[in-house]
C-alpha cells in the first residue's frame, strides 16, 4: 500500500514550506499519499486537505482567545480524520500551540510524529521542550543553532538548511521591474511588506504608510514607493487603507521578491519576510505593531532581545527594529532615511546580510527533510 502522510501547516509560511515538503516527496515516490491541513499552495502541491489554513489565520494573543471555539472544533475534527484514515506519519509544520497537541493525540494513537519548521522555543515558553521530547519522534531544523539547542536538550534533530534558499527567486531585473509598474529606476526605492495577515495589515500598514510619507517629505522627489501585496490578499483593505487621493505607494501584487530585489530600503513586518529580504541581501528596517495585550505578554515571555529572524540568525542587531504596540513613524522615518542617505551604512547591512545568508545552509532543504521522512 502506498504510504499515507498526514500533514498540518497552520499559515502562509507553513503552506509554503509544507507545498515544496510534498513535491520534494512526489519526487522520492510518486505513490506518497497526502492527507491533512494547509492551504491553496499544499492542495495544488497535492494535499487532500479537509481544513483550509487561512481560516486560522489570526495573530496576536486577543485574536487567539476569540477564535478559541473555532479552533476546537477543527482540532477535534482533524483528530478524528487521523482515527479514519491512519496515516503511517503525522508531519507538523511550525503552527506550534495547535502542532504541539496535536503531536501529543498522534502519539496516544501509536502514529509517528515528525516535526518540520521548529518551534521557537529557544526565544520563548522554553517549557515545550518536555512536549517535544515526549511527543515528536523526529525534529527536522532550519536554522543550525536549533541543531545545537535540540542536542543540548537531549532531542534528536536534523539541520536541513533553510527551504526559503529554494524558494526565493526573482523574475526580472530591477530597472525592468520598476518600468514595468510605472516606476522611475533612477530614483531611490523603498518596498513596504506589511504581512500576509488581515490583522497585521491593519495595523503594520498604515504606520509604514505614514512613515513613507514623512521619508517624501524630508528626501523629496527622488524617492518612491511601492507595496508589496500577495497574491489574493484583499484588495478591498489595500485601497481602504492607502486611500485614493494625496500621498500613495504604488501598490504590487503577487511580486514580492521582484518588489524587494528592486528596493534600495525595504520596511518588513516581521517574519518570513525578514529572512527573505536578507537572502536577498536587501537593507530593511523591522515595523511591527501589535495589540496591547500581545505586547504586554512578548514582554512577559520573550526571552530574546530581537524579534526579527535576522537579527535572531545574527545574535546582534543587524537591521533596526522598531516593535510594539505603539511604534513611532517618525522614528521610523528618520532610520530610513540615515540608511538610504549612506551609502556606507546601506552597504555594511548588506555585507552583514550575506554573512547572515551563509548561516542559513545549503539549498534543497526541501529534498533533505524529504529524503527523513521517506525513510522513517
Amino acid at each position: 500500500m502506498p504510504k499515507k502522510i498526514f500533514m498540518i501547516a497552520g499559515e502562509a509560511s507553513g503552506d509554503l514550506h509544507g507545498s515544496n515538503l510534498i513535491l520534494a516527496m512526489k519526487e522520492i515516490s510518486p505513490s506518497f499519499v497526502f492527507e491533512g491541513m494547509g492551504g491553496p499552495l499544499m492542495v495544488e502541491a497535492g494535499l487532500r486537505s479537509f481544513q483550509d489554513t487561512r481560516d486560522l489565520a489570526v495573530i496576536g494573543l486577543g485574536e487567539v482567545i476569540a477564535s478559541l471555539k473555532k479552533f476546537k472544533i477543527i482540532f477535534r475534527g482533524l483528530v478524528k480524520k487521523i482515527e479514519d484514515e491512519k496515516p503511517d506519519c503525522v508531519v507538523l509544520i511550525d503552527f506550534p500551540e495547535f502542532n504541539l497537541r496535536f503531536a501529543k493525540e498522534a502519539k496516544k494513537r501509536g502514529i509517528k510524529v515528525i516535526y518540520y519548521v521548529s518551534p521557537q522555543i529557544w526565544a520563548w515558553r522554553k517549557g515545550r521542550i518536555k512536549t517535544v521530547k515526549k511527543y515528536v519522534d523526529k525534529m527536522i531544523v532550519i536554522l543550525g543553532f536549533e541543531k545545537d539547542f535540540y542536542a543540548r536538550e537531549g532531542v534528536a534533530a536534523e539541520f536541513v538548511g533553510h527551504p526559503l534558499l529554494d524558494s526565493v527567486k526573482t523574475s526580472c531585473a530591477r530597472d525592468a521591474f520598476l518600468e514595468r509598474q510605472g516606476l522611475d529606476p533612477s530614483k531611490k526605492t523603498v518596498a513596504i511588506l506589511p504581512g500576509s495577515r488581515r490583522s497585521e495589515i491593519i495595523r503594520n500598514l498604515p504606520v509604514m504608510t505614514e512613515a513613507a510619507e514623512i521619508i517624501k517629505e524630508r528626501l523629496g522627489d527622488g524617492i518612491q514607493f511601492m507595496v508589496a501585496k500577495p497574491k489574493g490578499a484583499d484588495s478591498e483593505l489595500y485601497e481602504e487603507i492607502l486611500g485614493t487621493e494625496g500621498f500613495r505607494p504604488e501598490l504590487v501584487e503577487g511580486d514580492t521578491y521582484d518588489c524587494i530585489n528592486s528596493s534600495d530600503l525595504a520596511l518588513v513586518a516581521s517574519g518570513t519576510a525578514t529572512l527573505e529580504t536578507t537572502i536577498l541581501e536587501k537593507p530593511m528596517i523591522i515595523v511591527y505593531q501589535v495589540s496591547f495585550l500581545t505586547w504586554l505578554a512578548g514582554k512577559l515571555l520573550v526571552k530574546i532581545p530581537y524579534i526579527g529572524l535576522s537579527n535572531i540568525v545574527a545574535g546582534e542587531r543587524i537591521v533596526p527594529e522598531f516593535v510594539g504596540f505603539t511604534v513611532d513613524p517618525a522614528k521610523v522615518a528618520g532610520e530610513a532615511v540615515s540608511i538610504l542617505l549612506s551609502s556606507e551604512r546601506s552597504e555594511g547591512i548588506k555585507a552583514r546580510l550575506s554573512a547572515i545568508k551563509g548561516k542559513l545552509g545549503e539549498p534543497g532543504a526541501n529534498k533533505r527533510a524529504a529524503a527523513i521522512i521517506a525513510g522513517t
